[in-house]
């Protein structure tokens, strides 16, 4: 099994759902043992409330999240090469990653993880959709590499 990197950025579509999941729970996960950071192709949108309620479940606060694309996560001062690793969770961020960083030595993986936006009709439906997507991540995190 891998050792866990030293630096790893979450990409997804909006960065409202998915990357932003996924970073709390590594940040939780992990605490200081690794730098972690994400981002989505676009900034249209701000951290879904359903994210936010499916992830205080498991005590990972998401609320001061502030969505960012990669363009001005590199305004920023942030670069792609900064990173050991980028996971994406959505077909167009792998795209996206696979084409900002094809001048780089950085290893980029896809999880397909499953979009819960759109699910379901009531409430509960669509907070269980979203339970869905960060039992996924977390059985993702918790597998992916080696912290003895």
């Amino acid at each position: 099994m891998p050792e866990l990197p030293q630096s790893v950025l979450f990409a997804c579509d909006h960065n409202a759902v998915r990357s932003p999941m996924a970073e709390g729970i590594m940040k939780k996960l992990y605490g200081t043992e690794t730098y972690v950071q994400s981002v989505g192709v676009m900034n249209d949108l701000e951290i879904n409330g359903f994210a936010i309620a499916a992830c205080r479940e498991i005590e990972v606060e998401l609320e001061r999240h502030r969505s960012r694309s990669f363009e001005e996560m590199e305004q920023m001062g942030e670069m792609l090469s900064g990173f050991d690793l980028i996971v994406t969770l959505s077909t167009a961020s792998q795209r996206r990653a696979l084409d900002l960083t094809r001048f780089y030595h950085l290893t980029v993986e896809y999880w397909p993880v499953m979009d819960p936006t759109g699910i379901g009709e009531t409430r509960e439906q669509k907070l269980n959709a979203f339970r869905q997507t960060r039992d996924q991540l977390v059985s993702r995190l918790t597998g992916a590499w080696d912290t003895a």
